[in-house]
């Protein structure tokens, strides 16, 4: 039943009586007459199986990335999968008990956060690869020196991560007293995510229009042997499909997440729980899944190249590439980059 708003005194407006309800709402710690389960932020008991069956797929992902991260020591692109997968399972570890008690105010904020940040710890895998993918195949077709990529993407991604926690603190503040506070940090979330999708739609163009180069460049005349086998390698055409399916599945969960948070707490997409389940919980999980296991180490070594050699040889190699792509557009020094296809991978120091 909850409680009536016609109860308020006449004298008081929306956000006091929207204040109001939220104090009493917030003291509810079960679910009771007064507080029942419809009041909720979710409005829903929680699907137990679904909700232990995303715990332990995003358990396997974490697993799996840290694993095969440290057997082939690419620290940086599988330390944020993990990262951004440990997030997801603490965040529907935290589900589980709001399948019994959706009024769980412990639970619900720590799995509204962790699943809110967690997949900008996956975009940060996805940003890391475009920049490889350039020095390895023809670093002097990319429009941006390739080792730019990781100092322009990551930022921008950090930066979706901070106004999304911000927001997330703003709501949390307000969640007992202050609807205005609450419905700030709520715009300032949607504002993280909308930026966030920006982001992804800029990467997008920028990789889109890199791999529309390459492929005329790869049937000219010109393509060297080594860009050529890279280009037809089975494992690097898997590697890449399995980043473009992340990315994909992490945009498309974006795009959810502006039209669930744009009606506010507890509104009717919010409280919908088949689309959470489908745009968010799989949406993520087959993106986590695929980063994780497509491992470059594996699949495209050429991004686990030793950081020394590549440090001596993909600035100089590249400086020139990019200068002459100005002036020529053609390809050089692409050879001795190649031959690096062993060691460790670090996002930011190599190339």
């Amino acid at each position: 039943m909850g409680i009536d708003p016609s109860m308020f005194p006449p004298d008081w407006d929306q956000d006091d009586i929207e204040d109001a309800l939220a104090n009493h709402y917030y003291t509810c710690t079960q679910v009771t007459t007064d507080c029942p389960v419809e009041n909720t932020t979710l409005g829903y008991y929680p699907n137990r199986g679904i909700n232990i069956f995303f715990t332990i797929g995003f358990a396997f992902a974490t697993a799996a990335a840290l694993s095969l991260g440290i057997k082939k020591r690419t620290w940086s692109y599988s330390g944020f999968i993990a990262a951004g997968c440990a997030l997801e399972l603490a965040g529907y570890g935290a589900r589980i008990p709001l399948t019994d008690n959706p009024w769980n105010n412990h639970a619900f904020e720590t799995q509204i956060v962790a699943i809110i940040l967690a997949p900008t710890l996956l975009c940060i895998s996805v940003y890391l690869t475009l920049k490889h993918v350039c020095l390895a195949l023809n670093p002097a077709l990319s429009r941006v020196r390739p080792r730019l990529y990781p100092f322009i993407f990551v930022p921008m991604d950090v930066s979706c991560l901070l106004v999304q926690a911000i927001g997330g603190s703003l709501a949390a503040s307000g969640a007992r007293t202050n609807y205005v506070m609450t419905q700030h940090g709520n715009r300032c979330i949607i504002a993280g995510i909308v930026l966030q999708v920006v982001v992804l739609g800029f990467f997008g163009i920028t990789a889109g229009d890199y791999l529309v180069r390459v492929k005329k460049w790869v049937n000219s005349p010109e393509a060297t042997p080594e860009a050529l086998a890279i280009w037809k390698d089975k494992k690097f055409r898997l590697f890449v499909y399995a980043v473009g399916g992340a990315y994909t599945g992490i945009l498309i969960r974006c795009i959810y997440r502006i039209a669930e948070m744009a009606g506010g707490w507890g509104n009717y997409i919010m409280q919908d729980e088949p689309s959470f389940v489908v745009l968010e919980g799989f949406m993520v999980l087959i993106a986590g899944v695929l980063l994780a296991i497509s491992n470059p180490g594996y699949l495209f070594p050429q991004m686990a190249a030793n950081k020394s050699a590549s440090n001596t040889t993909d600035d100089s190699a590249q400086s020139a590439d990019n200068g002459d792509a100005e002036k020529q557009a053609q390809p050089e020094g692409l050879g001795t980059r190649r031959q690096t296809t062993s060691g460790d991978e670090s996002a930011f120091s190599e190339g």
